[in-house]
């Protein structure tokens, strides 16, 4: 060979090796350039993306899932293979033979982007690449974006294994409709699990990943099927599935179920979020909490079917009132519109025109567990995306006789007994302003002296005031109403016997809860506990107990409320709606019929109703009292719960304090030989000690016309 020629082929070598060395500093620096703001190998092998924190029944149903990216992790071995599979054969059948770059479709789609698609580009994204897009970069299609997308690609693979990679894809993805990993997307659009879903609609859920919005199934269904139709054919193709599955396939519809957000119990679980926002320690929209509850979903699904045809049928009745009322639509009007001229249009178009607030029956509904306070059922009100007031736990208003039982708790737990009589008279009382207050009963009757029993078991008016006139004040009255969980401020005045004060729903409640929990109250709770992502637990609703009342007097108010629901102003709860069931409760109603009340319990629930109009203006209507409108939803809630749920049958426990009497029926004294007798309990304590001496061996008895 030539020298020369040697000498040329020296120099092209050397070029060839400088030309090399040049490009690979390039490639070296280009490298380190993007690589400068891109994470650490560290915080690539830290995968801790943001997780919905789901809510939890008592039960084990999802109440609600709160999240800005709507995610659950699921670990791979708990996914299906024909899942993993649908993927692979669509989004990227080498992936298990790639370090996080497909060579050959990169540059096919380099080329193509080039030269033909400016305006659509193509992608050749590995999984590994768009998981690095979806946790560590924008997804702007940028050359820029794309080199740092390679570039953290391949850490990722030096980082993890391929099933790991798969794992964390399959738990970050996006959906759409804010559902963020497969777990999620399965719930929201089929409300399935994961490995519970069919064949198409796994295809369908891989199908929709390029374009979530623009393939959504809610929105454009045929398009999310042709979707679906191209990764069952990627499946035939890679031999995942066969040609017969293939086929039968193609005739499903994939129909989606869009699970609403506002979950189940939404009141409740909006109380669940605020007691959890109120801790700064925690995120419930990204932490990844699992939060267990006190409310169980069978006895929440009684509970609201129940109300809302209960509601239906007096929303009904009230429109129809309003609307045949003329005089009432103006007077309405003219509250709400003052500077306005009515309209001279029909009635109906007239009641249009009225707020929500002063036409729309509303309600709360509240069931906690006395033993321990647990809220087990809350409905806030008619419509949670109308509305999101809460009229268990927010609304004010005024409880009438509902309220009277703690009027009779207080002279109980005095010294007085179910036997004590009062005078069923009419009285008038001077008011802090000057004018003379005169109540009545609800009939107007009245009467002579009438027994505790009897006055609470007809609700009489004028007994309650009594006792707050001549055995209690209403001082007393407070502090009984504060220490059995009344937060709100009362009247320190006589009309506090008809329940004038207005309180929470849920206080009322958890007020009666003494009763059957022999005198010892509980905080009401919602959260039995909350666990990190990593499965710690790290919050609990406070919970608090203190005995506010003897057993004796809790056993007493016990059985008088029993005879309320026996035989007295609660009696539908036996006869009408046949809940046969150990029971005591109250009904309730204001004046004009504008609140409307039962609160009533068995040994393990204590339950409360209030029924009204927003505008405590607005009445339900003549007639429609605590035992027409509220009533009817805790007997049939009792009811289908105990039915359903099979619970079991308990007596109240009578404590060794409390014995029943043989006392003179007329006297309520201790019975001579002579006298007409009736039984009663006491506290031992309290039991009458005296004689009757009315009835002796030389005085008439009038009931039997003979002389002893």
């Amino acid at each position: 060979m030539r020298k020369d020629t040697i000498k040329l082929l020296l120099k092209y070598a050397l070029n060839s090796i400088i030309i090399v060395l040049i490009g690979c500093l390039m490639i070296f620096f280009v490298f380190m350039y993007f690589n400068r703001n891109l994470p650490s190998l560290e915080e690539l092998e830290q995968f801790h993306p943001d997780l919905a924190s789901p809510v939890y029944s008592s039960d084990g149903k999802v109440l609600k899932e709160f999240a800005t990216e709507k995610r659950v992790l699921v670990p791979l071995e708990q996914l299906p293979d024909t899942l993993i599979n649908a993927l692979l054969s669509t989004e990227d059948k080498n992936f298990y033979n790639h370090w996080g770059m497909n060579v050959k479709r990169t540059l096919v789609a380099a080329t193509t982007n080039i030269l033909f698609s400016r305006e659509s580009p193509q992608g050749a994204s590995t999984i590994t690449q768009q998981l690095a897009r979806t946790l560590h970069l924008s997804m702007e299609k940028k050359y820029v974006r794309k080199i740092k997308e390679l570039i953290i690609a391949i850490e990722i693979e030096r980082a993890y294994t391929k099933d790991e990679i798969l794992e964390m894809y399959l738990n970050s993805v996006f959906f759409g409709h804010g559902s963020y990993g497969i777990q999620s997307a399965a719930n929201y659009y089929f409300g399935k699990k994961a490995y519970d879903l069919n064949l198409d609609e796994m295809a369908m859920l891989i199908g929709i990943l390029p374009g979530p919005n623009a393939f959504s199934p809610f929105n454009h269904h045929n398009k999310a099927i042709r979707r679906r139709n191209i990764v069952l054919n990627n499946m035939v193709e890679q031999k995942y599935i066969s040609k017969l599955d293939y086929v039968n396939t193609l005739e499903e519809r994939t129909e989606t179920i869009e699970q609403k957000d506002i979950g189940i119990a939404p009141y409740f679980t909006e109380e669940i979020r605020q007691e959890v926002a109120a801790n700064e320690s925690f995120d419930i929209h990204k932490d990844g909490l699992k939060i267990y509850s006190t409310l169980n979903s069978v006895m929440q699904k009684n509970a609201e079917k129940v109300y809302y045809e209960q509601l239906d049928y007096l929303q009904n009745k009230l429109d129809e009132r309003l609307k045949n009322n003329r005089s009432l639509l103006k007077k309405l009007y003219e509250r709400y519109y003052p500077d306005n001229i009515i309209p001279n249009i029909t009635n109906d178009s007239l009641w249009t025109l009225l707020p929500s607030k002063a036409k729309q029956v509303q309600g709360a509904f509240i069931a906690l567990d006395p033993n321990d306070g647990a809220i087990l059922a809350m409905i806030g009100g008619k419509d949670f995306v109308k509305s999101e007031f809460n009229r268990a736990v927010q609304a004010k208003r005024q409880p009438g006789s509902a309220f009277k039982p703690i009027i009779y708790t207080a002279a109980i737990d005095n010294g007085y007994s179910p036997s004590t009589q009062l005078l069923n008279q009419p009285v008038a009382i001077r008011q802090p302003d000057g004018s003379l207050w005169t109540p009545s009963n609800y009939d107007n009757s009245t009467g002579g002296l009438t027994t505790l029993r009897t006055g609470l078991q007809h609700s009489i008016n004028l007994i309650s005031i009594a006792i707050v006139q001549e055995l209690i004040t209403p001082n007393v009255v407070r502090n009984y109403a504060k220490q059995m969980g009344i937060t709100t401020s009362l009247p320190p005045y006589e009309s506090i016997a008809l329940g004038t004060g207005s309180v929470y729903v849920k206080d009322i409640v958890s007020a009666y809860t003494v009763f059957p929990n022999q005198g010892v109250w509980n905080k009401p709770y919602a959260i039995k506990k909350i666990l990190d992502r990593e499965g710690n637990e790290v919050y609990k609703s406070p919970q608090f107990s203190k005995e506010v009342l003897s057993k004796e007097t809790a056993y007493i108010m016990v059985n008088m409320l029993q005879t309320v629901v026996n035989k007295g102003t609660g009696g539908k709860v036996r006869w009408k709606y046949h809940f046969y069931y150990p029971a005591g409760g109250k009904t309730g109603t204001t004046d004009d019929f504008t609140d409307a009340w039962f609160v009533g319990f068995t040994k393990d629930i204590v339950a409360g109703v209030w029924v009204g109009v927003d505008d405590p203006a607005v009445s339900l209507g003549s007639g429609m009292s605590g035992d027409m409108t509220a009533l009817p939803i805790w007997a049939k809630f009792m009811k289908s719960t105990y039915d359903s749920l099979k619970l079991e049958k308990k007596d109240f426990i009578q404590p060794d304090g409390v014995r029943e009497y043989k006392i003179c029926s007329e006297t309520k004294k201790l019975p001579t030989e002579f006298c007409p007798v009736e039984t009663e309990i006491f506290n031992v304590k309290d039991a009458p000690k005296t004689k009757c001496k009315i009835h002796g061996k030389n005085v008439k008895n009038k009931h039997s016309g003979i002389d002893f």
